[in-house]
């Protein structure tokens, strides 16, 4: 097979999202056990959850990374650069790597049925792990957990962040059903920790774990965080199931990131516990908590990337999302001024989404990423005319309509972008580009 370069590989990679989402396991598990079961050279962490799962990855892998051992880090999607899905060590992989793993898994990719885009890129992640000698991993899920592509692994530990209502087509209509999904992550024997509050969705977890001889820990029952004072971003006392620390910090900014720390320490503090599936605890102090802690990167969430006027990037690409965005803008980002720069994609509840974020705003601009799943920023508008008497723009191209907000906002204000991961990754590299000047992406 001849070698593709790069872009090659990529434009291989990107044709595949037309074939769509397929939710079943026989054909990553063929193309792994063909590669040699990959997947079960490394110790896992397996997190599912409707938000909150990369930035708990990434505080998870950046604690194991200050205990000194390899650690891979799998997320999706990327901002940027493709490369950003997989980490080790903190630093994403490079492209000749991208290439060799896409070679390798494509040359085993002869089952009835060919993979899809985010199947190949799972069973990619898993092979540059191995590769790489990585000794603990740390896997987001893309959707859902049953039949997800990455649920063909047997971790040290499984995660559930939260719930809300998202991907009815594939996961179903109510919290119930999209419990249920979620839980499929929940393996025998193997302990579960869940930060879901909702009694009818928890309900389903706890009888899943149980179902599945899994020791189940919730947040608020068996671990707690409380902030020490009422001011934003404050230190944070943390009280665990056999652990308590105080003065905790974490970088990421928004109350709702000190609930996933909590969820990340929970994890921890379960990681160092031998089990069958993790009979090689990392070591894990409360001092490498908090070098982890204070090390924690995860870019356009909640992300101030530039100053006067103050640039935030926030996803908030579903319901809850929107919801947690609103009132940091209300209560710890308020700002004098606030431009919305705002596009969504027509698979989200975009009008009780807008029903959140229009009110926090001076002045709106909506637009629209490039991926085809983009909402026409018409409908957004004109579901906003009953939302806000402030002045509203259309302009379709992300990056336009950046650098119109941030050239035309006052020193003092604040330009948020928001909507869509999309939107954030295309808004970022124009950031990156035109105003920081700047860039290494290695």
């Amino acid at each position: 097979m001849e070698k593709l370069s790069y872009h090659q590989c990529l434009e291989e990679l990107f044709a595949l999202g037309r074939f769509g989402i397929k939710l079943e396991l026989d054909t990553v598990a063929g193309i792994l056990e063909r590669l040699g079961s990959p997947e079960k050279t490394f110790y896992t962490v397996h997190i599912a959850g409707t938000n909150g799962k990369g930035s708990i990855a990434s505080t998870i892998a950046s604690i194991l990374k200050s205990t000194g051992v390899a650690t891979g880090l799998y997320t999706s999607p990327h901002l940027i650069k493709f490369n950003e899905r997989f980490a080790i060590n903190g630093v994403q992989v490079s492209d000749d790597e991208i290439v060799d793993a896409y070679m390798a898994v494509k040359a085993v990719d002869t089952g009835e049925r060919k993979a899809t885009y985010f199947e190949l890129t799972t069973t990619m992640a898993f092979y540059l792990f191995a590769l790489k000698k990585v000794t603990w991993a740390v896997i987001e899920t893309g959707m859902g957990g049953r039949l997800d592509a990455t649920n063909v692994l047997n971790p040290a530990l499984s995660i559930i962040t939260n719930l809300s209502i998202e991907h009815t087509d594939y996961l179903g209509n109510t919290l119930e059903e999209i419990a249920g999904e979620k839980a499929g992550i929940i393996k025998p024997g193997v302990p579960v920790i869940t930060g879901v509050s909702q009694p009818e969705a928890l309900a389903v977890i706890k009888a899943t774990a149980q179902k599945q001889g899994a020791p189940l820990y919730v947040m608020g029952d068996d671990f707690s965080t409380t902030a020490v004072n009422d001011k934003p971003s404050s230190p944070f006392d943390y009280q665990g199931i056999s652990l308590s620390l105080k003065g905790l910090e974490t970088p990421l900014p928004g109350a709702h990131q000190i609930q996933n720390a909590a969820l990340a320490l929970g994890a921890c503090e379960l990681l160092c516990t031998p089990g069958t599936t993790n009979p090689q605890p990392p070591a894990i102090t409360p001092e490498t908590i908090r070098q982890g802690l204070a090390a924690t990167q995860w870019p356009g969430r909640l992300e101030y990337i530039l100053h006067d006027p103050h640039v935030i990037l926030d996803g908030a690409h579903n319901l809850h999302a929107a919801e947690n965005l609103a009132r940091f803008l209300k209560e710890e980002g308020k700002a004098p001024h606030l431009t919305l720069v705002i596009g969504v994609l027509d698979d989200k509840p975009y009008r009780k989404m807008l029903e959140y974020l229009v009110p926090t705003a001076h002045r709106i601009i909506f637009t629209r990423p490039k991926i085809n799943r983009n909402l026409d920023p018409e409908i957004l508008r004109e579901n906003s005319r009953d939302l806000t008497q402030v002045e509203t723009t259309v302009i379709d191209d992300v990056g336009e309509a950046v650098i119109h907000a941030i050239d035309t906002a006052p020193p003092e204000g604040t330009v948020c972008v928001a909507g869509s991961l999309y939107v954030v990754g295309e808004a970022r590299s124009c950031i990156l580009d035109k105003y920081i000047k700047k860039i290494d992406f290695s």
